[in-house]
Parts: C-alpha cells; structure tokens; sequence
C-alpha cells in the first residue's frame, strides 16, 4: 500500500523523536550522570512499547478505510457490508506485526560506547532544565507583578470612585445633550436617566444568544452601557499607570524589558473595569435627567462638579423624601379606598327576617321535589337553577300542573300572564324582588370559581319569606356557618334505591335497556353513540354543547322508551331525573380546562347518583371499564367539606366605586389587589377582562356607564368561541353608533355549524334582552327553535359520521380505545425518539 509506505518512515522519525524526549526527561532529573545501561535498565518496558504505540495511532488514523479494506482483501479477510468498528479492529491487529521498528535496538546502537556523546546528552539536559526554570521564575514574577498592579488598582478605583464617577458623570451628561438636543419633548417625559434608557434608539441589536443570532429593537440603556464602558477603559488605565510607585515600575521594566503600558495595565484590571462601569451605569440611571441636561454646559472642573454633585444629592434625596411620602399617602388613600369598596360586601347579610330550609343529601333523593312542593303551595315562587335545561323543566313541570310560570335565562325570556312564579338560571337572581318561597338548587356549586358567587348572593341576600337551599352533603358545614344564627330548618334525603357496583369489567357487547354511557367530551359521546346506532341500538345523547330544546327532546325519547340507551357527558349528573338502570363510566379521566386528571368523588357520585329511579329500578347499577377498585373507593369515599366559596363584584360593590373611579381598567386593578376574606375565593374575572382588553380606550368604553360596559362584558356566551367574541364585538360597536344590530350568522352545512349557530342567535337574544327589544325577540327565538329542530334532526344523520377511526391512517379504532390514533401509527411515529433516547 502506498500509502503505508509513505507513513512509515514518518512514524520512525516521530518514534526517535520521542525517544531524544524521554532522555532528556530522564537525564534532567539526575544529580549525576547515569550510565546508559543504567538508562535501558530504567527504561526498557517504555522503550519496547513505544513503537507500536506510535505505529498504531498513526495507521489507524492516516489511513483511509477504502484501504484498510484493501490491505484486508489482499490478506484474504472478506470487508464487503462489514461494519466499520470491525474493519478498524482487524486493521489494527494487522498492523501489530507490521515491519517492526527494533526501538532497543535503534537505541543501543546510536549511544553503546558513545560516553562522550551520552555525557553530551546529559549537559544538554541539565542545561535545558535550567533555563526552563528560570523561565518559569521570571514568568512567576510577572504573574505577581500583575496582581500587584490589579490589587493597586483596586485600592485606587475605591479611594477615588467619586473623583471617577464625577467625570463620568460629566461624558454622560455631554452625551445627553446631544441626543435630547432636537427632543425637549422626552426631557419633560422621562424624570430619571433609567426612565430615559428604556426609550428605544430606533437602531436593532443582537442579542446574547449561543445558539442562534437573534436581533431586537435596542433601547438607550444599551447605548450608554457601551459609551460608559468605552469613556471608562480609555480613561481609567492611564490614570492608574500615573499613580504606580516608582520602584514598581523600575521592576516592572526589569522583568518585562519595557516600561509599563496603559494597555497592560487595561488588561491586569479588566474584571475591574467591568465591576465598576456597574456601579456608575446603576448610579447614573438614579439622576435626575434635568440635573445631568443642566450640567452638560458647565466645563469640568473637579471642585465645582464635586459642588454641583453634592446639591443635587440633596436637592434628589428631598425629592425622593417627598416622592415617597406621597407613594405612601397614595397607597394608604388606596387602602381605605378598597376597604370601603369592599370590606362590607361579603359579610352575609342575614337581618331580615328569612327562614331557611336546607334539603341536603344525595343525588336522586328527591330534595328537589320536595322543595318545589313547597314553593308550588306559596302565593309566589322563585326557582333558581345551574342550568336553563332544569329552568325550563320547572317551566314545563309548574304551567303542566295549572301553576303560572314564567322562564328567565340569560338566553331567552318566555313571561306567562298572571304568573306569580318564576324559573330562572341562578345568575338572573335580583335581591330587590319578593317572592313568598325561593328555591336555590345545587347549592354546592357555590365553590365553582366562575360562578360560585351567584349562589353566593342568592342564598344571602334572598328577598323572601322562606328561602329553601338544595345541596349535597358536603355543602351543610359551609351552609351553616354561612347562615349563622338565622332560623335554620334541615332535611337529610337517603337513597331508597342502593347503587350496586359491577364486579366486572364493562363490554360494549353486553349493554342493555336503561343503560347510560358516560365520557367527557362531545366527540366521544358522538363517536360512542355511532357505534351503538350502527349495532342496532336506538341511543338519546347529552353533551354540553347541545341546544337546551335538543337536550330536552333527546331525553324525552330515552324517558318514554323511544330510545333504549342513553351517551352523555357529566351534564347528566346535574339535577337530571332519567330511567337509568345502569350508569357506565367509559372514562375514569376528564380534561378540566387545564389538565387530563382522576375524576373526583363528588363527580363520580353526582353522576352514578342518577343510576336506579324508584318505581322503576329497585337498584342503581355503576360499571367501570377499567381500574374498578380505585374507582368504588371514590364511589363509597366520605365527602370532604366544602372549605370556600366564591366571591365576585357586585352591584354594591360598583356603586361605591364610582365614588372614586370612572373606568373598569382600575376597576380590574382594585380587584386583583382586593384580598379575599377568610373562606371565600375571588372571581378571577378573566373572561370580562379579556373582553374588556378589545375595547379598552375605544368609543365603546367612552360612550357607556361603567355599570353598563360591566353588564355587556359579563352576558354569558361562550367567550371562548372567537366567532362568537367577534360578533360580540361587532353588535357594541353598532349599540354605540345607534346602527341597527349585526344579525347573527346561521350555517346549516354541518352540526358543529349549527350548534354554533344556535349560540350566535342564542347571543343575539342576550343583547335584545338587555336593549329591551321585545318586538325583535319573537323572530329569533322561533329561528333559534328551528335551528334546535335541525340539529336534533342532523344527529339522526351526521352521527353515522362520527366512527372511531386513527387519525392518522383511517383504521377504524375499538370502542374503548383512549387514544386518538392506533397503536401502530403511534410506534411508527415515536419508535425512532425512543431509540435514540434510549
């Protein structure tokens, strides 16, 4: 090979280079001269290794493997799609026993006999040592010579600091002059230099990045950081080489062989410079930028800026006295500000004179029946509901039974002459109306984040007679102490029909009449429901988004046996009384807007609660699809107490504020500092204030009361449809430019279509409401009816769409599979991610 044979004697001379190398290593040691079979004797183990180390780095790395490969063919080794660690390998062993180089041999020859030359070898040596030595001396030297000059500098910069800061202070002023010379406009802007470094130079920097070079918009700081640090490394070195002793310097020029330099003294006092260019940009940015403009025409004269320097310390630390004294006065205005919009409002109040009836107990007991009999019998009534499904129930129920009831949700108003009674949505409650008998279902909800304040001030500031509250177990406690003294009678509601667990596993093979399937999320219970339909099964389906009136057919259908089983979200578990035979969890996990997590044992007990109705089924039937013991624990697990309610602004509330402020900006501002009494949780009113964010400054926050803007900002829509913020956007702007409403977009093409479109008009419905536009109402409650219709009439059709199939290839998925995509398409897709990790 040629190429081996050109390394070869390479690799000889590198062997005997390193051979000279470890003599003179070896001889420089010595106090004496040592005999060269002294030398072999010490020395013969590292001498007889040597070649083939440095043979075998030197093959290994010098030649290419297409002749590795080569050499190995010629030695009848067959390298056709061996791997390259192998080839490598043979190579290698290959090259052990090529042309060996006798290193011993080379040795032996060269110095056997040859005293005169050894001895030569050995002074050499000696004298090498020697020089590196004092080489190593001299470089000691400098090196202390350079921590001398830093720690003298660093005496220096601390005894003269102000001196320093004094003409920095003048380059910066000069500097500002200059830049603020065509812009009196910012000087009136900005009242400290740090104010003024935040302003942008309109130039673009690079920033701090390893990894990528990425660019921003630069600010003033950035450019007087890099001016100070300039003015500072030109100046400061070569005031501190003036004021080095003399004897420093005569050594210095001794050990260097030339006098000392500004520049060397730069680089000795480099982590200086950096420290204190620190100190003066941070006390630069706490001047007055006025001081500093004024101060840039006055020539420098140490005396007379070390004068100016000093008054106007004084001048800023009066103004800082005063300055914080007013922050102070301020804050202590806000204090009492706050407390008296808010210190009040959330102490329960109970001095008139209501008797409370509390029907506690669990789901499917007949707490609610019980309650509304007696509001049936009162000369006037009020039921307040968490949802306007079970509203518009007692709507039906009480008009059913020859009892005048009127409907009031956000989303529609249907008012029946002579009524003296009222279903609403709890959020429609007005303290300043007396009813005889209020009704406040699901009074647990009254821990709910975003709504748990409307129970809140149903149940405290009820205008009533006799105010009857529904609530789970778990809600007494609080109830209690919330009510305090008031006359308090309780009912505790039992289950007559026992729930019984499945001890197996559920199978889609084995549903039955009366059977309910849950999940969580609309697209599994139209998936779920598609494959029930297509093995033969005639299905009634609940989920959240679901118009109220579809809602209410679909339970109509599995109430009168028109549908045998029933596929529904959690919706179900709330105040709904359906012929369940048998609740089955297909999900034991539900996403709550943040995370997929466990479902709690309130959940699992407000849903599997609906399972068994007396009269029907003598026992309420829970299967579990997996995790079954875990998920009986939660089932039969005691209820923890309700430790906090919610709390939100209220009219009170707006009312004194308005004494104060005139813009909901603050308003938001005082309600996120506002500290939440003991027990109770804010609102985080991050919808309203999202919404609030769109038309800040505009002619809709200009145009509107305070109370009015709130009003529109809290309709409850669905805030996190964007089509449906857009069109709330749109119909302010018409409101305020007296333009007539935008009329809300109706697309039939899909189901999400239409439920969507049910919740433009549903929208639409809310502002008529609000405006007082009777008249207009009547059209879009009857479309938005027939929009309910088509929808129910859509699920007959576009459920056989929702098969379960991975998204990925199409492959049509079990009924109980969790995951969106088949097992296959997800190791195809992260089979290789594993493999390199691990």
């Amino acid at each position: 090979m040629s190429k081996l044979i050109s390394i070869y004697p390479q690799a000889i001379e590198h062997t005997k280079m390193k051979v000279y190398q470890d003599i003179d290593q070896y001889l420089e040691r010595k106090e004496t001269l040592p005999s060269f079979d002294q030398y072999i004797t010490d020395r013969r183990q590292y001498l007889e290794q040597l070649w083939i180390n440095v043979w075998l780095n030197k093959s290994t790395n010098d030649v290419s493997k297409d002749e590795k490969k080569l050499y190995l063919s010629e030695k009848e080794y067959e390298v056709q799609g061996v791997d390259r660690k192998l080839i490598n390998k043979l190579f290698r062993d290959e090259m052990r026993t090529y042309l060996p180089f006798d290193v011993l041999s080379w040795v032996t020859e060269t110095f056997k006999g040859q005293e005169v030359k050894w001895a030569e070898c050995y002074e050499q040596a000696k004298e090498n040592f020697r020089k590196r030595e004092a080489e190593a001396q001299i470089e000691e030297k400098k090196f202390a010579l350079r921590e001398e000059i830093e720690e003298l500098a660093a005496d220096w910069l601390e005894e003269k600091y102000e001196q320093i800061y004094l003409h920095a202070r003048h380059f910066v002023a000069k500097q500002l002059a200059a830049d603020l010379q065509n812009n009196v406009e910012i000087q009136s802007n900005y009242k400290t230099v740090a104010d003024f470094f935040e302003e942008l130079t309109g130039g673009i920097q690079s920033t701090l990045d390893w990894s990528n070079k990425n660019f921003q918009n630069e600010t003033y700081f950035y450019l007087y950081e890099g001016l100070i640090s300039d003015y500072l490394t030109e100046l400061l070195p070569k005031k501190v080489v003036v004021e080095l002793p003399p004897d420093l310097k005569n050594e210095f020029s001794q050990t260097f062989g030339k006098e000392v330099s500004a520049s060397f003294v730069k680089g000795c006092m480099i982590e200086l410079l950096y420290d204190i260019e620190g100190y003066i940009l941070e006390d630069i940015q706490a001047e007055y930028l006025s001081d500093l403009i004024k101060l840039a025409d006055i020539s420098f004269d140490i005396t007379v800026h070390q004068r100016i320097l000093e008054k106007d310390l004084e001048e800023r630390e009066r103004r800082q006295a005063e300055e914080q004294a007013e922050i102070q006065r301020r804050k202590e205005e806000e204090e009492r500000i706050m407390k008296d919009i808010f210190s009040t409002e959330y102490d329960p109040s109970l001095k008139r004179h209501v008797r409370y009836v509390l029907h506690i107990g669990e789901t499917n007991t007949g707490k609610t029946h019980h309650a509304l009999e007696k509001m049936k019998e009162a000369a006037s009534g009020l039921y307040l509901a968490p949802l306007r499904l079970l509203a518009l129930e007692v709507y039906d129920k009480l008009n059913a039974e020859g009892i005048p009831c009127s409907l009031k949700t956000g989303e529609e108003e249907k008012m029946v002459p002579n009524a003296s009674h009222i279903a609403c949505t709890v959020e429609m409650f007005h303290e300043k109306e007396f009813y005889e008998v209020v009704v406040i279902d699901e009074a647990q909800m009254i821990t709910d984040k975003d709504r748990g304040f409307s129970w809140y001030k149903a149940i405290t500031k009820a205008n009533a007679l006799e105010l009857h509250i529904i609530g789970s177990r778990n809600s007494q406690n609080m109830l209690l102490e919330l009510l305090g003294d008031a006359d308090i009678e309780i009912h505790d509601y039992s289950r007559n029909t026992p729930l019984e667990v499945e001890s197996k596993k559920f199978d889609i093979k084995h549903i039955k009449k009366g059977d309910a399937l849950i999940c969580f999320s609309r697209r599994r219970v139209l998936e779920m429901a598609s494959r029930l339909q297509n093995d033969g099964h005639s299905v009634s389906m609940i989920y959240g988004s679901m118009p109220p009136e579809t809602r209410k057919k679909q339970i109509q259908q599995f109430n009168e046996g028109k549908t045998k089983v029933m596929v529904a979200t959690d919706a179900i578990g709330m105040g709904l009384n359906l012929p369940i035979r048998r609740i089955v969890f297909l999900e034991n996990e539900k996403f709550d807007g943040t995370r997929r997590r466990l479902l709690t044992s309130q959940e699992v007990k407000q849903i599997a609660g609906r399972a068994g109705r007396k009269g029907i089924y003598d026992v309420g039937k829970v299967a579990f699809t997996n995790d079954i013991k875990k998920m009986k624990n939660l089932l039969h697990q005691e209820d923890r107490p309700v430790q906090t309610f919610a709390i939100a602004p209220t009219n009170s509330i707006f009312e004194r504020f308005q004494r104060y402020y005139h813009d909901l900006g603050t308003f938001f501002e005082l309600w996120g500092k506002f500290e939440s009494p003991k027990g109770t949780k804010k609102s985080s009113l991050a919808e309203e204030r999202m919404l609030y964010e769109m038309i800040a400054g505009t002619e809709i926050e200009a145009r509107l009361t305070l109370m009015d803007l709130y009003g529109f900002l809290h309709l409850p829509y669905s805030k996190n449809e964007p089509a449906l913020t857009k069109q709330w956007e749109e119909t302010m702007y018409s409101i305020i430019q007296g333009r007539e409403l935008p009329e809300p977009i109706v697309k039939e093409r899909s189901l999400e279509e239409l439920e969507l479109s049910y919740k433009a008009v549903g929208l639409h419905l809310l502002f008529l409401y609000r405006l007082g536009e009777r008249t207009e109402t009547i059209y879009w409650e009857r479309l938005r009816e027939e929009i309910s219709d088509m929808v129910q009439e859509r699920l007959k059709t576009d459920i056989k769409k929702f098969e379960k199939k991975c998204k990925t290839c199409g492959k049509k998925l079990p009924w109980n599979h969790s995951f969106p995509t088949c097992d296959a398409c997800y190791r195809a897709r992260y089979q290789g991610y594993w493999d390199d990790e691990f």
